[in-house]
């Protein structure tokens, strides 16, 4: 089980005696404490920030109210991770799961431009790790999965099709490294059940995730060679060049755009719509490198000619595959209200959404424009 140090849990236990006298000053302190990691717990249940963040202050409100009842049987820690859970698991019961578009549907023909979008929010959100404050390595001895790892896109993606319990069991048990006897009391089952549960979850994950985490690609490839082939990645779509974007794909690679449906797979079939879409020259781009989900990830900014300058359109986040680009997912952050589906084949001359704005480049310490 992961827990803090002896010295910070007792500083826990001096703060937990205030807080429960009513010292709200006491309580943020303890909850400032844990807030990163609780954040991307609930990220990790809901694959949405926003959803994360609602969750999270349904938690913390919780645990305030619940603090005289709180007998310290269990670490605070662990008690504050039950009532998150929870949190999560009464979320996951009001809304659809979420998803990436090529768990959505089949892949785009890819002679037929982009579609509407789903305006429903179904769609997984990009985590700001560095942001937040995800550290390397485990974060416990007995954690099966880093936790850097454990934000990845297709790790999150893997855990929204798991029914409820089991993504709850399976984040607990193998990215938290709590025992199967904590886990059972906070999800109030049995052992039995939590290990039945764990051995399901475990099963269905590792069917959908790639053989090697981004984690251990990247440390393969180096820091040089990574930001070599993002260097390369960048200088041909600046130069609208789809022999040399494509090129650096993996044959079988996917391209998607949330909030659109549409994606297209395949290295030909990608060549054939960026040619005829985001590198027909019809558009100029910039971009700015971050991180995103322990993912090399690109802020890219198309040209405003009214404005004159360059304006955020969407945060690409990229998959590798070994010394190749097996997906890049582009989470768009222009406004979908149009009812026109041309105005989708020129999503850049859309204008911008606050919401999508603010999970796509805000959070990621992005600018507003590139001059």
């Amino acid at each position: 089980m992961a827990t803090s140090s002896t010295s910070e849990t007792a500083q826990d236990r001096q703060l937990l005696d205030a807080a429960r006298g009513g010292d709200e000053r006491a309580y943020s302190q303890i909850v400032e404490r844990h807030r990163g990691e609780l954040h991307a717990h609930c990220y990790r249940m809901l694959g949405s920030v926003h959803d994360a963040e609602d969750a999270l202050q349904d938690a913390l409100l919780r645990a305030w109210k619940g603090l005289p009842r709180f007998e310290g049987r269990s670490s605070l820690r662990s008690w504050l991770y039950t009532i998150a859970t929870n949190s999560c698991l009464n979320m996951i019961e009001r809304r659809p799961k979420r998803v990436l578009p090529i768990d959505y549907g089949p892949a785009t023909d890819p002679h037929v431009p982009p579609g509407e979008p789903v305006v429903e929010s179904v769609w997984l959100e990009p985590y700001p790790d560095e942001t937040l404050g995800i550290e390397d390595g485990f974060a416990s001895p007995d954690a099966r999965y880093e936790q850097r790892e454990s934000v990845e896109l297709a790790f999150i993606a893997a855990l929204q099709h798991l029914p409820a319990t089991q993504r709850a069991v399976l984040i607990l048990r193998e990215v938290l490294g709590f025992s199967a006897k904590e886990v059972a009391e906070s999800l109030e089952t049995t052992v039995a059940s939590v290990n039945s549960a764990l051995q399901r979850a475990r099963t269905a994950v590792e069917e959908r995730v790639p053989e090697r985490s981004q984690q251990a690609t990247l440390r393969a490839l180096g820091d040089d060679a990574v930001r070599d082939l993002v260097d390369r990645y960048v200088d041909a779509w600046e130069r609208c060049d789809v022999e040399a974007f494509t090129s650096m794909l993996a044959e079988d690679a996917t391209f998607a755009m949330p909030p659109l449906r549409s994606w297209y797979q395949g290295r030909e079939g990608i060549a054939v719509w960026a040619a005829a879409s985001p590198l027909s020259g019809d558009w100029r781009w910039r971009t700015v490198f971050v991180r995103a989900n322990g993912q090399p990830a690109l802020g890219f900014y198309a040209w405003n000619e009214a404005e004159q300058t360059y304006l955020p359109f969407a945060l690409n986040v990229l998959t590798l595959r070994g010394a190749e680009i097996s997906d890049v997912t582009a989470f768009i952050a222009r406004s979908i209200e149009s009812t026109d589906p041309e105005a989708y084949q020129r999503f850049p001359e859309e204008p911008m959404d606050p919401r999508r704005l603010t999970g796509t480049f805000e959070r990621f310490g992005l600018p507003g424009r590139l001059d």
